[in-house]
């Protein structure tokens, strides 16, 4: 069975991968745009600083991340006037964490669909008069929409199984930080198997059964240009 500690750390997890989610969501798409379309010369540079989470080890960008985090440091001495709050081993410090660690995972299969979105439809919209901002939610946004699904549930998947940056920047405090992939190290430290097998196996079938929806998606918008 689950203990209450168990049952917290889910919580603190879906509350972490959610936010994370919808905040990046939020931000990706514009960034996203941007380097799909700009032919400016640091834009590779950009493309690169987005990417680093992939090819950086977890526990380098915690570190980092950290040391931001620290009131001796400009960031987090702003953030601690602005809240009265520290960042360091905060549920905080853990969603900025989070948004940082899984951008690649929203902003590349938006990038990717941008690039590859028919230009034509872009000009019709210009030539009936439409903005930015319309063109991007009356015809970027509907055509691209698998996509959003795709990235939302990456990014999602991606925060739920963090280890190295949450332990760097939130360490282990229950109610607080200790979300699973944390309590699961515990439990298995401690050698109580039956309660890691569980939150392992919960862990498995949850991940299988969102990549299985993702491929679905996939599937699905590939049939349809296939068929178009």
């Amino acid at each position: 069975m689950l203990s209450e500690l168990d049952l917290i750390a889910i919580y603190l997890t879906f509350k972490l991968a959610s936010l994370t989610t919808l905040i990046l969501l939020v931000l990706a798409p514009p960034l996203a745009w941007w380097l799909a379309r700009s032919k400016l010369f640091f834009r590779p540079f950009v493309e690169s600083l987005v990417a680093l989470p992939l090819v950086l080890p977890p526990t380098v960008l915690g570190f980092y991340l950290l040391l931001s985090f620290s009131p001796e440091n400009y960031f987090g001495a702003f953030w601690l006037q602005l809240t009265g709050n520290g960042l360091a081993f905060s549920f905080s410090g853990l969603l900025i964490a989070s948004i940082i660690y899984s951008l690649p995972f929203v902003v590349q299969p938006l990038q990717s669909a941008f690039v590859n979105l028919d230009k034509n439809y872009l000009e019709v919209a210009s030539t009936l008069g439409f903005g930015s901002i319309k063109t991007f939610y009356k015809v970027v946004f509907p055509m691209t929409l698998p996509s959003f699904i795709i990235a939302g549930a990456l990014g999602f998947a991606h925060t739920i199984g963090e280890f190295g940056v949450v332990l760097m920047i939130g360490g282990n405090i229950p109610g607080e930080t200790q979300v699973l992939s944390i309590t699961l190290f515990d439990h298995v430290e401690t050698l109580q198997y039956q309660q890691a097998h569980l939150l392992s196996f919960s862990l498995l079938t949850f991940s299988m059964i969102l990549l299985m929806l993702i491929y679905g998606v996939l599937q699905k918008r590939q049939k349809r240009l296939n068929d178009a």
